[in-house]
């Protein structure tokens, strides 16, 4: 991987990682489309640049997770499901399904139907949980687990966080915020430990290459937090269902015909 290759990564993870079409299934098609093999490093790398993208909602969102301590349980609680559910499904996470183009683009596809389903039927209701630190710690739990689908690449850490949340009563402003700060846990954990496992193995040109994706995920981050908050004031999420489908659709194409 040279600088360009981090750099054009570093960018579509920081715009996608907050959209429901999730930013690990845009890396690995991303990497497929430069000529990138599915490397140790490169899993590495999809993985740690998105520390980059978290670090913006912790710029962002600071006083929520440090300051107001009723929000910051909830967080927890409702990380506790994906850091059970990763630690012990990692190795099959890592070998077998980062390393299928195929699940991602199923999950592209199959995700993108389910949220134009979803948003065809579901609506806000007036007495919808707006107050995120009024949120029960059961319902924290169950977001949890809705965000545990997520660990197969394809279907979208946002998307299985904000549906969950609509399905359980909370507001679209509301479980969007709450989706952003539960990506702060879930992907420091899972590049701590990806760290832990592999930091031996990289070469002082490699952590170079690493810390170009993390500034620029960072930056690129801040743009599409901001982006999503304007996006969902006045529109439902069919429209990332449609592209998530054509998505998947035009790489099938491609692949068919060998490019």
């Amino acid at each position: 991987m040279n600088l360009l290759q981090a750099a054009i990564l570093g960018i579509i993870e920081g715009v996608t990682e907050f959209l429901p079409v999730s930013s690990t299934g845009h890396l690995i098609l991303a990497a497929r489309a430069l000529g990138l093999s599915q490397t140790e490093f490169l899993k590495t790398f999809e993985i740690i640049i998105q520390c980059g993208a978290i670090l913006s909602v912790i710029v962002l969102y600071w006083r929520s997770l440090l300051v107001n301590l009723e929000v910051l349980k909830r967080v927890l609680v409702a990380f506790f499901p994906t850091a059970v559910l990763g630690f012990t499904f990692y190795r099959i996470i890592r070998h077998f399904l980062m390393a299928s183009s195929q699940v991602v683009l199923w999950s592209m596809f199959i995700g993108g139907i389910c949220i134009i389903v979803f948003e065809s039927f579901h609506r806000e209701r007036d007495d919808d949980l707006e107050d995120l630190s009024a949120i029960p710690y059961r319902t924290s739990f169950l977001i949890g687990l809705f965000q545990s689908v997520a660990m197969i690449p394809g279907v979208s850490r946002s998307a299985a966080t904000i549906v969950g949340g609509l399905i359980l009563g909370l507001k679209r402003k509301t479980i969007v915020e709450f989706s952003f700060l539960l990506a702060v846990p879930t992907m420091l954990a899972a590049t701590g430990l990806d760290l832990v496992k592999n930091v031996d193995q990289f070469s002082v040109m490699q952590v170079y290459i690493l810390s170009i994706g993390f500034l620029i995920s960072f930056f690129s981050a801040l743009v599409g937090v901001k982006f999503l908050l304007s996006y969902i004031k006045k529109h439902s999420f069919v429209s990332f269902g449609i592209y998530r489908i054509t998505l998947a659709l035009l790489f099938w194409f491609f692949l068919c015909i060998g490019l």
